[in-house]
């Protein structure tokens, strides 16, 4: 039973998409990463300064003893937004090149056989046959 199931896992782990998703997966946390940074390192004390000069992460009203960090919303509405344009770009730029490639295998299909020498040797002979055809049947009417 555990040998069986395992083997099935191992074939589920194996396929690709599920490896792809994996590598989609770290590679996302990762940007999230660098995104997270630039909000929080250039755009959000640029920010800050427009308002002037406010820390903008740490913008909060405080609501009897609760502290409400409207801030760090706002900052985490830039992170999305500044990522969902970076996927955008990205996936415009991945069907692109898939297009491309569509294309160019489109063009390559396009292409007309190339006749072999036998093939053409065999068309010649056919014509010539169906020449000297015509040539006997009007000699054969004239008679």
């Amino acid at each position: 039973m555990f040998k069986k199931t395992l083997e099935e896992f191992k074939k589920f782990i194996a396929r690709g998409n599920v490896l792809d998703l994996a590598v989609g997966v770290i590679i996302g946390g990762a940007f999230s990463a660098i995104v997270t940074s630039l909000v929080n390192n250039i755009l959000t004390p640029i920010i800050g300064l427009v308002l002037g000069g406010k820390d903008f992460s740490n913008l909060a009203i405080t609501f009897k003893n609760t502290r409400i960090q409207y801030g760090a919303f706002i900052q985490s509405i830039i992170d999305f937004l500044i990522i969902a344009v970076c996927i955008f770009f990205i996936v415009k730029i991945v069907n692109k090149l898939m297009n491309l490639h569509k294309k160019e295998e489109v063009k390559e299909e396009v292409k007309p056989p190339v006749k072999s020498e036998e093939v053409i040797l065999l068309e010649e002979i056919r014509d010539l046959l169906k020449k000297n055809n015509k040539i006997t049947k009007k000699s054969t009417k004239e008679k």
